[in-house]
């Protein structure tokens, strides 16, 4: 080194090549990130399917199944199975939403064994005993009961309908009142021997646990499963009633708005850049042009906020904000005017260099927990994704032009249409058509 030379600043550590790929159960793979900074392994797994496999009159089976999955599995009825997971601070639990069921199991190392035991039974023999089934039934329709008086969940159901009336994806995760009352231990017992299987499963293991060993673990939670899945058809979703207004009456001094129009798929080329471009209209953060314009300079609600939903058979571009009943139809003129000013002039040079200054430097917080690592994994897998992308995210980024955010602006808003659902009472808006 030269006495005016500059030291080498050191190379970007390498996220892709801390990920082992682990092959099980014939021709399954696992991604495993060793990390013994604390004794603890998460795993995260997720079969295809979820809510959209619902039958027709039997929304929300779905949830239901993977709220029982815990519930008592082989020898263990539900509470030998709590108490099983409470022993050992085992944390074990299953979500479902549009298109996978997936599983979350957190452990101390120590227990490891014991833990990915608990979920070989809940995956391959769960129990749906009735006391259960019954228990879990009316905590969902609880909630359901309680969503029928919150305006932000009638006004998202309402626009789901209205956005997919002939789809599954216009169903309610959920599900209805009448729907959970019709789900029967059968229904349920046939959609988890339809779905988990192993030619779709996608698993990603973070944690104090070698190849090895998680090979081992592996075979044993799920090479029992059939090779297949027998999944029903889910056909691709287009977004009907654009330019449409659905209203839901409720007696409420607020009303909370919800608005849409197609969006961008996951592996679109377009992808990255309406990223930034959703960013730069309303994605959460105080620089965004609806929270300027809505909340900043007017005052009319506390939150707004927009975002990209990637569904697998359909993309959206959604948002919401809730105000007074009186202001509600100067709060969906402001947020229309601004999505029309975006697809016509594009963003600032501010605006896309602050926006690809945050969504690069925040990119590092969805990876700062074991159990956050391995949901991105699992969702990279998911989205069909090699572990490079770990390092070529912020590139991709950061390679995003101003011509990009202009071209992507317009094709996402230029049409000028949103599907808008507002549930209260609001003033001015009833009847009304968009575009």
């Amino acid at each position: 080194m030269t006495a005016h030379s500059e030291p080498l600043a050191p190379a970007p550590r390498s996220r892709a090549a801390s990920v082992q790929k682990i092959s099980f159960a014939g021709g399954c793979e696992a991604w495993l990130v060793e990390d013994y900074a604390v004794p603890l392994v998460a795993l995260e797994c997720a079969f295809p399917g979820g809510a959209a496999q619902d039958a027709p009159g039997k929304a929300g089976c779905a949830t239901m199944l993977s709220a029982l999955l815990d519930e008592g599995a082989g020898p263990l009825d539900d509470e030998a199975f709590h108490r099983a997971l409470d022993e050992k601070a085992i944390e074990l639990s299953f979500s479902v939403d549009r298109d996978t069921l997936r599983g979350h199991l957190r452990t101390l190392a120590k227990h490891v064994e014991a833990a990915f035991d608990l979920l070989r039974l809940a995956v391959n023999a769960p129990r749906f005993d009735e006391r259960p089934v019954e228990r879990v039934r009316a905590q969902i329709t609880a909630g359901l009961k309680r969503e029928a008086n919150d305006p932000d969940s009638r006004a998202a159901k309402a626009w789901r309908e209205a956005a997919f009336p002939d789809h599954p994806y216009g169903r309610p995760t959920n599900g209805t009142l009448e729907s959970i009352a019709a789900i029967t231990r059968d229904d349920l017992v046939a959609m988890r021997r339809a779905g988990f299987a192993r030619d779709g499963l996608k698993v990603a293991i973070v944690g104090a646990i070698d190849a090895t060993r998680a090979r081992a673990l592996l075979e044993a939670a799920f090479g029992a499963l059939p090779q297949t899945a027998a999944l029903r058809d889910v056909p691709e979703a287009r977004m009907a009633n654009l330019g449409a207004v659905r209203v839901v009456d409720i007696d409420l001094p607020q009303s909370t708005i919800r608005f849409g129009a197609p969006g961008v798929g996951r592996r679109d080329p377009d992808y990255d850049a309406a990223v930034v471009v959703n960013h730069i209209l309303g994605g959460g953060v105080f620089s965004a042009r609806l929270f300027k314009e809505v909340r900043e300079k007017r005052g009319l609600a506390y939150s707004v906020h927009s975002g990209l939903q990637t569904q697998q058979r359909g993309a959206i571009f959604a948002g919401a904000t809730s105000t007074k009943n009186e202001r509600a139809a100067e709060s969906l003129s402001v947020i229309e005017s601004e999505i029309a000013g975006l697809a016509e002039d594009g963003p600032t040079d501010d605006e896309l260099a602050k926006a690809k200054s945050y969504l690069t430097g925040s990119y590092a917080l969805r990876f700062d927990s074991s159990t956050k690592i391995a949901g991105q994994l699992v969702q990279l897998q998911i989205d069909g994704f090699d572990v490079d992308y770990l390092d070529r995210r912020n590139a991709l980024i950061e390679a995003v032009t101003m011509d990009d955010a202009k071209r992507v602006a317009k094709r996402l808003f230029g049409a000028g249409q949103l599907l808008v659902a507002v549930a209260g009472r609001p003033e001015g808006i009833e009847g009304r058509h968009l575009g």
